[in-house]
């Protein structure tokens, strides 16, 4: 596994283009309002405490009592946002989202596909889990959740590393590779851990 991980990875840059059925959507440069709700779900949450950390952001979502927070990269593609999470109350149980723009916004809620996935930080470990394909009614996002057995350890390699790097296996013969650069995600992680905390205050 690590073998075919590292020498996939040596591929040249376009390797890690959007999947072929998301390249059927235009890309959108999403402005940082769309990215703060992500797939909390389609409803639209009030966004504060927004802080830039090179290319990453931390921040907090809000809807009457409700609070969650996020450190997201926001630069890597244009028409795609990698997001670190966690509710209030809920602060250590933080999960790791990758979310599309689709064309427009989907018709139901459905978890599309549950498919094999693998992340590494640069020549670090490589975490092999799950992601799962999900679409959110009224919501023109695309999301994939990762289901990792060791995710504190990818949040931490990921505070001191350069690149993450993905791949999903979306068929047994049809790999999706996709890169993320993590310039600020350390620092971005950490305050989103300093929100949760505090929102539980």
């Amino acid at each position: 596994m690590a073998s075919m991980l590292t020498s996939a990875y040596r591929c040249p840059w376009k390797r890690y283009a959007m999947p072929r059925l998301l390249r059927l959507f235009p890309a959108l440069l999403l402005p940082l309002c769309l990215a703060l709700a992500g797939t909390v779900s389609a409803t639209d949450y009030n966004t504060s405490d927004v802080q830039v950390h090179g290319g990453w952001h931390s921040l907090v979502l809000s809807l009457g009592e409700e609070r969650h927070v996020r450190a997201i990269d926001q630069q890597s593609y244009s028409d795609a946002i990698l997001s670190v999470n966690a509710s209030a109350w809920a602060c250590d149980l933080p999960w790791l989202e990758l979310r599309v723009a689709l064309a427009k916004n989907q018709a139901e809620s459905a978890t599309v596909n549950r498919v094999p996935a693998d992340l590494r930080v640069d020549h670090q470990t490589i975490h092999s889990g799950s992601a799962t394909f999900v679409t959110e009614r009224g919501d023109n996002g695309f999301y994939v959740r990762f289901a990792l057995s060791e995710l504190s350890l990818l949040l931490e390699e990921m505070g001191e590393g350069e690149l993450l790097r993905l791949r999903i296996m979306r068929s047994e013969d049809d790999p999706w590779f996709m890169a993320f650069g993590l310039e600020g995600a350390g620092e971005a992680i950490q305050r989103m851990r300093r929100l949760c905390a505090a929102a539980e205050g």
